[in-house]
């Protein structure tokens, strides 16, 4: 808005300028009143120059401010009246690549949830609350083509749901019974009751437009990509300019050469690239707060990576199911999962979605009591059916629960037989594994707090050889810490609380947020939306792609302007007609560097020296 203004404020200046030279014959008033306004810009753009070199950076504004002083001083005022438009343009133009580029993480903001139905089981009514309002345990009718306002699981009906806007995920998916959904789903053609499990605050959508309104507070540190060319740019364009005027004896030729040598592909390319990678992350599933994340991944050397909710799903699934003698397997898991399909607790929601994975249809359930901590007991086909620990369904203790997570079953107060819950590796860590062995040439190790046999277990199922087990938590925080600058930037990707210090002190923490704990995606500098460790391997992509248009975007720019300079200090461009050569050099660079949106080419395999290590 402040450039729309600034742009505005020069437009009409030079309209006036224009008038009065053209219209009312006084050149002498619109040198003047160019001059007054080149020297104001000039001025404080030297300000801010002064400011930036004070805080340890070098800027490249010192060949816009020398341009305008140039063509001044020799009384090419017009042409700085090009540079000025130039400047500012840019700066607007700036704004608005980057405000395109970053419509899809506002457009999230646009579609946030205002409003509730809760619904009152007992007379069958609905209320109208704030999202604000929303407690656990409350039952929200959620309306076809209406976003869901919390997380929670499906009480009643089923439908497609909508979650491109969270997780990047092109094609809607089929919920049933019982199934998990996300606030900011888009619900389809169907009525569904759920049952929230989070409070609004808490629940994925809002804590992703909060990780939005971060990112977009963030100041954002895209200079160092400008502060690497600047220098030697800025030399480059002093020695053609001097030498031109040397040659000629000429000060105007001096002029020439500076008013082609436009720093706007090193203010604007990179960081209109890096916001266009940030745009293109965001579709893919993974929030990135600021820019500087996307440099740091592309040089990635170090992967760390926490195992339990990471590696593993972070969620006990059926393991084993041993019926006692006389007892039909298929009926064991059909009246445990009819019992437990009306209680809340997560063996009994593992238990239910096994059931339904294994086709096998559940019965009406009556007469249900559940003790918390204990387990829960229904009637189900004139049964008396218990679920839970063997205290409580046998009662006497078993040994298996001191090495295992298990479940008893008792039939009629008859033991029945149990199962047993593990937390199973997800299906894409393999391989993401090889991805990163075989196109980054990625050395692999585990590190975890689990015991050796566990670790080693995992390990062999995801194909990673070098293993370090029982670790402290403070020991591999120190391990972070202590990696050697050959082996930096660190990359630390976790999904639980106690992932959270490992994550600040990485160069770049990456929260797994579908399910992980806010404490992890508020600490890390990324976030992944959708609950896949292939997304990792994913921005490093995306980042290595925006990176490679970065740098062809300013290398581009630089190559143009060092084109014309050249041609400039043989005196065949005016002073006017290289100031509007600019134009097309600046939009040149921009347009280049917002191909970063979207990927045009297939990644190669990338050398050098990789580090990835698994920490729990």
């Amino acid at each position: 808005m402040k450039h729309i203004q600034k742009l505005i404020a020069i437009f009409v200046i030079a309209i006036l300028a224009l008038i009065m030279e053209f219209g009312l014959h006084h050149p002498l008033w619109a040198q003047i009143l160019i001059t007054l306004t080149g020297a104001y810009l000039a001025f404080t753009m030297f300000v801010e120059m002064i400011k930036t070199l004070m805080s340890g950076k070098y800027g490249v504004d010192l060949l816009a401010i020398t341009a305008i002083i140039a063509t001044l001083s020799v009384g090419q005022y017009w042409a700085a009246m090009i540079i000025l438009l130039m400047l500012v343009g840019g700066d607007t133009l700036e704004d608005y690549a980057a405000h395109k580029a970053n419509s899809d993480l506002k457009s999230l903001l646009e579609n946030s949830p205002q409003v509730a139905h809760r619904l009152n089981n007992k007379n069958n009514t609905t209320a109208d609350i704030e999202i604000d309002d929303i407690q656990v345990g409350d039952w929200l009718l959620v309306k076809a083509r209406e976003i869901v306002p919390a997380d929670g699981h499906i009480l009643k009906g089923s439908g497609f749901f909508d979650q491109s806007s969270l997780t990047g995920e092109s094609k809607p998916i089929e919920k049933d019974l019982g199934d998990d959904v996300m606030s900011g789903s888009l619900n389809g053609d169907t009525v569904v009751i759920i049952q929230a499990d989070k409070e609004s605050k808490d629940s994925q959508y809002q804590r992703l437009i909060t990780l939005v309104r971060e990112s977009e507070a963030k100041p954002a540190h895209f200079v160092r990509m400008a502060d690497r060319y600047a220098v030697p740019f800025t030399l480059i364009a002093y020695v053609i300019a001097g030498f031109a005027w040397f040659i000629s004896k000429d000060p105007v030729r001096f002029a020439e050469v500076l008013v082609v040598a436009s720093p706007c592909p090193l203010i604007l390319a990179a960081p209109v690239a890096l916001v266009a990678g940030m745009s293109r992350a965001s579709r893919n599933g993974v929030i990135v707060k600021t820019g500087d994340v996307i440099e740091k991944l592309a040089t990635a050397k170090t992967f760390a990576f926490d195992k339990t909710g990471t590696i593993t799903r972070g969620t006990l699934s059926v393991d084993k199911v041993v019926p006692a003698v006389g007892i039909d397997q298929q009926e064991l898991i059909k009246l445990s999962a009819s019992v437990e399909n009306n209680s809340n607790h997560i063996l009994g929601r593992s238990l239910v979605g096994y059931a339904k994975d294994q086709r096998i249809p559940l019965k009406k359930a009556n007469s249900v009591k559940e003790v918390t901590g204990n387990g829960i007991q229904a009637e189900v086909d004139g049964k008396i059916i218990k679920v839970g620990k063997s205290t409580f369904v046998t009662g006497a203790t078993s040994e298996l629960e001191q090495t295992q997570t298990a479940m008893f079953i008792s039939i009629n107060d008859q033991y029945a037989g149990y199962m047993t819950f593990t937390d199973r590796m997800r299906p894409e860590a393999k391989q993401t594994m090889n991805v990163l062995t075989q196109q980054h040439h990625a050395r692999v190790m585990m590190l975890t707090g689990d015991q050796q046999e566990t670790a080693e277990d995992i390990a062999q199922q995801a194909g990673i050889s070098e293993i370090h087990a029982e670790l402290l938590p403070d020991e591999k925080i120190k391990l972070i810490k202590n990696t050697p600058k050959d082996h930096r930037p660190v990359v630390m990707v976790g999904d639980g609380v106690n992932d959270a210090p490992a994550l600040a002190e990485a160069d770049v923490g990456i929260a797994m947020g579908a399910h992980g704990a806010t404490a992890a995606s508020e600490t890390a500098s990324a976030v992944i939306l959708k609950d896949d460790l292939s997304r990792v391997e994913k921005a490093v992509e995306i980042s290595e792609d925006t990176m490679k248009v970065a740098r062809q975007s300013v290398m581009i720019g630089i190559a143009i302007c060092t084109i014309l300079m050249l041609i400039a200090s043989f005196g065949v461009l005016p002073t006017l007609f290289g100031a509007l050569l600019q134009e097309v050099v600046d939009t040149v660079s921009i347009l280049w560097a917002l191909r970063a949106r979207h990927g045009h080419s297939k990644k190669a395999p990338t050398s050098g020296s990789h580090k990835i290590v698994f920490n729990s």
